[in-house]
C-alpha cells in the first residue's frame, strides 16, 4: 500500500506494515506506540468527564503557590494596572486554552500530548522544541513544589512545637517520598480523585485567605493604609515588571493535549466544558485575593499574602495545610509528560529488539523513582 504520513513527529512517515497497535499506559489511557514508530491514538477516547477535565485543569493552574503573591502583583502596578493586567492575563489564557483544545483532531488524527501536537503544526524542530522546554518546566515547576511544601510544611510544625529541631530538608523528604507513591498512578485519568480533593484545597485556600484577609484588613486603621508606588521611577519600573511576572507565572501550564485526551467523547466540547468550569474557580479564587489583599494592605502588602495575616494564628496553619495538600496533585500532573518521554522511548526500542510494546513493570517503576529522586535531591 502507498505510505501514510503521520503527524510530523520523528519517524512520521512510513508505510503500512500490517501490525496492529496495542494499548499502552504513559501520559494518557489512549496513547499508542506503533511497531513502525509513529505515535498516535489507536484505542478510542478517554473515560474522563467534562467534570475530571476541570479537576485536572485547575489543579495545574491553581495551586496556592502561584496566586498568593498576586495582592503584591496588584500592589507592584497600582489599581488601574493591576486590574487590568489581571483580567487581561485571564481572558487571554481562557481563550488560548479554548484555542489549543480545538485544535483536537485538527489534521484528522488525536495529538495527545504538547510535543506532537506541535510537532503536527511545525514538524521536528516543533516537537522537540517543545520536548525540551516542557521537561524543564516540569523539573523547574516540581523543585518550586517540593520547596513550597516543605515550606508550608515547616510552618505547620513550627506553629505546634516552636523549638522542634526538624528542618525544611527533612519535610521536603517527607513530601518527596509521599509524591513517590503517588508517581506509581499509571495515568492523569486515575488522578481524577487526587486533583478533586485538590481542586477543593485550592477553594478552601482561597476561602479561609480571603476571609481572613477581610478580617485583618477591617482590624487596620484604614487612613495608614497607602496605594501609592513607593520609590523612583526605575524602582517603580522593576517593580511593574516583577508584578507582571507574577501575574504571568500564576497561569502556569495547563498541558492541556494531555488533559484532553483523559476525557470522553465529544472530546472538544467536553474539554470546553471542563476548561469554563476551572476557570470559574481561578477568576472567583485569583481576583479576590488579589484585590481583597492588595485592599487590606495596600503597598506594604508582603510577596506572599499568608506572611501579612497576623490573626487569627490557627488560620495561617489551615491556609498551609490547604496549599500542601493541593499541591500534591500539581506535582504528580507536571512529572506526567516526563514519564510519558522516558516511556515512550523505551517502547520504541523494545519493538525494534523484540517486537514487545510494553514497558515492564520494573523498568516503569525506575523511571519514576528516578526522576522523583532526581527532583528531591535538587530541591533539598
Amino acid at each position: 500500500m502507498a505510505s501514510i504520513c503521520l503527524p510530523r513527529t520523528p519517524g512520521n512517515c512510513s508505510g503500512d506494515d500490517g501490525n496492529e497497535a496495542e494499548e499502552v499506559s504513559a501520559v494518557t489511557v489512549n496513547d499508542s506506540f506503533q511497531r513502525n514508530g509513529s505515535y498516535t491514538d489507536t484505542t478510542g477516547s478517554g473515560r474522563g468527564s467534562w467534570k475530571h477535565a476541570a479537576f485536572h485543569v485547575a489543579t495545574t493552574i491553581a495551586t496556592p503557590a502561584a496566586y498568593a503573591p498576586l495582592p503584591f502583583a496588584v500592589s507592584s502596578l497600582g489599581w488601574p494596572l493591576g486590574v487590568l493586567s489581571l483580567v487581561g492575563a485571564t481572558l487571554t489564557t481562557w481563550y488560548s486554552s479554548l484555542l489549543i483544545a480545538s485544535l483536537w483532531e485538527w489534521d484528522g488524527k488525536k495529538h495527545t500530548t504538547y510535543r506532537h501536537l506541535a510537532g503536527s503544526i511545525y514538524g521536528n524542530w516543533g516537537y522537540w522544541s517543545i520536548a525540551f522546554f516542557q521537561q524543564v518546566a516540569s523539573l523547574g515547576n516540581n523543585i518550586a513544589i517540593q520547596i513550597a511544601a516543605g515550606s508550608s510544611l515547616k510552618a505547620v510544625y513550627k506553629y505546634y512545637h516552636e523549638e522542634g529541631s526538624l528542618t525544611l530538608q527533612h519535610f521536603i523528604i517527607f513530601f518527596g517520598v509521599f509524591e513517590l507513591v503517588l508517581s506509581q498512578l499509571p495515568n492523569i485519568h486515575s488522578l481524577r480523585w487526587l486533583n478533586a480533593v485538590c481542586t477543593f484545597s485550592t477553594i478552601g485556600f482561597a476561602a479561609t485567605t480571603i476571609g481572613v484577609t477581610i478580617y485583618n484588613g477591617k482590624k487596620i486603621d484604614r487612613r495608614t493604609v497607602s496605594y501609592s508606588l513607593p520609590g523612583s521611577s526605575s524602582a517603580k519600573m522593576f517593580k511593574a515588571f516583577n508584578g507582571l511576572g507574577v501575574i504571568a507565572f500564576s497561569f502556569g501550564d495547563a498541558m492541556l493535549p494531555e488533559i484532553q485526551s483523559s476525557v470522553r467523547e465529544p472530546m472538544k466540547k467536553t474539554m470546553y466544558k471542563g476548561i469554563a468550569a476551572a476557570y470559574i474557580i481561578i477568576v472567583l479564587s485569583y481576583w479576590q485575593l488579589a484585590f481583597f489583599g492588595y485592599w487590606a494592605f495596600g503597598s506594604e502588602v508582603e510577596p506572599f499574602i499568608v506572611a501579612s495575616l497576623t490573626t487569627p494564628e490557627w488560620t495561617t496553619v489551615m491556609a498551609n495545610l490547604f496549599a500542601v495538600i493541593q499541591i500534591c496533585g500539581c506535582f504528580q500532573i507536571y512529572c506526567r509528560p516526563t514519564y510519558a518521554f522516558f516511556e515512550e522511548k523505551m517502547k520504541k526500542a523494545s519493538s525494534e529488539q523484540s517486537g514487545g510494546t510494553r514497558v515492564p513493570l520494573k523498568k516503569h517503576v525506575i523511571i519514576r523513582l528516578l526522576w522523583v529522586a532526581l527532583v528531591l535531591l535538587t530541591s533539598s
